[in-house]
């Protein structure tokens, strides 16, 4: 069954039942409680919800206690149909996608909402609608008649559904890992930064570790003051030193010798520490024991997810001594082992790498396949293929890999070809990469034999767009997997006490009472092998997941 929900301003708003086709199947239900009638209609009838927007709407639901079990987002599900017809950067909101269909001024998006801290207030019940005040449910069916239509005259509509359907599951997911949270130790955080920084600075500048490595790094450089987190100022200074450098990054650093050099890669990891997941950091974004950022599901143009605030995603792994899990209650941690390749694999349908990749260590597999037992040099032409690396140690390693596995390497090389040529790529599901910031005609200039030169800009704009929708590809169908796994784990959860409280590109991890760690491990490995069978069919291929059972997350294998 099919719901199409919109909300008022006042907590009510109106429902409106919908066929398959998404033509309405009865009236325009108005309601006064809205929050109470879905609940009701999830209680007896489990719908799939159409909304506009469930970052708008679905936060009110949970904060009143209603958790939906499916979801059609329009506004979601419009970028990805946009971006399917080329036409990325046209507004995505459910007021555009009205206006364009009834052939209105196309309204532009709204600027994202910025995000507050957990717990600096909550708004009213339901936030305004994102669509026009006056067309309402109407407005709303019709969209989402549109929006199948425009699916079905996708190249695979079938796969282009399963990417609907988990984009929109993962929209609900990152909203309720927004209302748990990640259990985070306060003091077992102070007690790193102790460790690390030393005491904070009483009038707010660098703490005592920092100070003391910043007048080192100066003493290095015989001056009396540098400021160490200043590239500007250290560049000057190991000119002065006699060294010229094309910026200040830990690898070329790593190259130097100087006795500045180890003090500089130490000082930048502390101050990164100290400015992301610091004391004023955990004074904005840890209350009541969790961490609670906003989650964006689709927020990178190759489908992985991304967070307003917080930096969540990026949590360094000393840091993550602070994640503990309540008393009674255990971590189970996730990592898909090895998914870019399996991907390529899976996608490609080079039979002999598929056969590789139905080992534990695919590329254990592939050395003892085509490259002598050499596991190194297999890695290396394989990371090669998908990222680009056409030079160094990487030429002879591609060579075997071009000779052995031709379907996959041609996979990936049609794609850098498309790409070069200014043209779109899609994953297997059928998310589109976006334009490059240039367009290339017919004229290939990349290619000297046509008269063009190589070194030229445009020519090696060319090949750094080729680079990117080369791994576009394979990294946007992996994130595909991701986020399908995340969904079908979401239902084997429901009704229990576990709760996904983080996920990261091919990470996730579940909270849950000590007692049902081992269930929620097999859950998460059944969901993997569900996820591999929606998208791949049949595959050899296997996605195995590398599963730990902690108190804290620091320790996940």
């Amino acid at each position: 069954m099919l719901v199409a929900v919109v909300p008022d301003e006042r907590g009510g708003g109106a429902l409106q039942p919908l066929d398959a086709a998404g033509l309405p199947a009865g009236p325009v239900r108005p309601v006064t409680d809205l929050a109470a009638a879905v609940a009701a209609f999830e209680a007896a009838q489990r719908p799939r919800w159409v909304w506009a927007c469930g970052t708008t709407l679905y936060p009110a639901l949970l904060r009143a206690g209603v958790r939906v079990e499916r979801c059609h987002d329009v506004e979601l599900t419009e970028a990805l149909l946009l971006g399917h017809a080329g036409r990325w950067g046209e507004p995505r909101s459910f007021a555009a996608a009205w206006a364009r269909l009834t052939g209105a001024p196309v309204p532009a998006d709204p600027p994202p909402r910025p995000t507050a801290p957990p717990g600096h207030g909550q708004g009213a019940l339901f936030d305004a609608p994102t669509g026009p005040p006056g067309p309402g449910v109407e407005a709303l069916t019709r969209v989402y008649a549109d929006q199948l239509a425009r699916i079905a005259a996708t190249e695979h509509p079938g796969r282009f559904r399963l990417l609907v359907a988990a984009e929109s599951a993962g929209a609900l997911v990152a909203v309720e890992m927004g209302a748990a949270g990640l259990p985070w130790r306060v003091d077992v955080h102070d007690e790193i930064l102790a460790e690390l920084l030393g005491e904070p600075s009483p009038v707010g500048g660098p703490p005592r570790r920092l100070a003391e490595l910043a007048a080192r790094i100066a003493d290095a450089f015989g001056v009396r003051q540098l400021h160490a987190d200043s590239p500007a100022e250290l560049l000057r200074a190991f000119a002065r030193a006699g060294v010229e450098l094309p910026n200040t990054r830990a690898w070329v650093l790593r190259g130097v010798e100087h006795p500045a050099v180890p003090l500089v890669l130490e000082y930048k990891e502390l101050y990164r520490i100290w400015t992301a997941h610091g004391w004023a950091w955990r004074d904005a974004w840890v209350r009541d024991g969790r961490f609670r950022p906003e989650y964006v599901p689709g927020g990178v143009v190759s489908g992985r997810w991304a967070t307003r605030g917080g930096g969540a995603l990026q949590i360094p792994k000393v840091i993550r001594r602070a994640v503990v899990a309540d008393p009674g209650w255990r971590f189970v941690v996730a990592d898909a082992g090895q998914l870019e390749p399996r991907v390529l694999a899976a996608v490609s349908g080079d039979a002999r790498l598929a056969a590789a990749g139905g080992a534990g260590d695919l590329y254990a597999a592939l050395a003892r396949d085509a490259f002598g037992g050499d596991r190194p040099r297999a890695k290396v032409a394989l990371l090669g293929a998908m990222y680009g690396q056409t030079g160094g140690a990487a030429v002879p390693a591609l060579a075997v890999l071009r000779r052995s596995y031709p379907t996959a390497f041609g996979y990936v090389e049609a794609a850098a070809r498309t790409g070069e040529a200014g043209g779109l790529v899609r994953s297997w599901l059928g998310r589109t990469c976006p334009p490059g910031t240039s367009g290339f005609g017919d004229d290939d200039l990349a290619d000297p034999d046509a008269g063009g030169d190589p070194q030229s800009p445009r020519a090696r704009a060319a090949r750094s767009r080729g680079r990117f929708t080369r791994n576009f590809v394979i990294q946007a169908t992996a994130a595909e997997w991701a986020s399908t796994l995340l969904a079908v784990l979401r239902g084997e959860l429901a009704g229990g006490g576990a709760e996904l409280v983080f996920f990261q590109h091919d990470e996730v991890v579940v909270h849950c009472p000590a007692e049902q760690a081992a269930a929620v491990a097999e859950a998460v490995t059944r969901s993997g092998r569900q996820a591999s069978t929606l998208l791949f069919g049949d595959t050899p291929v296997r996605f195995p997941l590398d599963l730990s059972i902690v108190d804290c997350y620091a320790d996940a294998s």
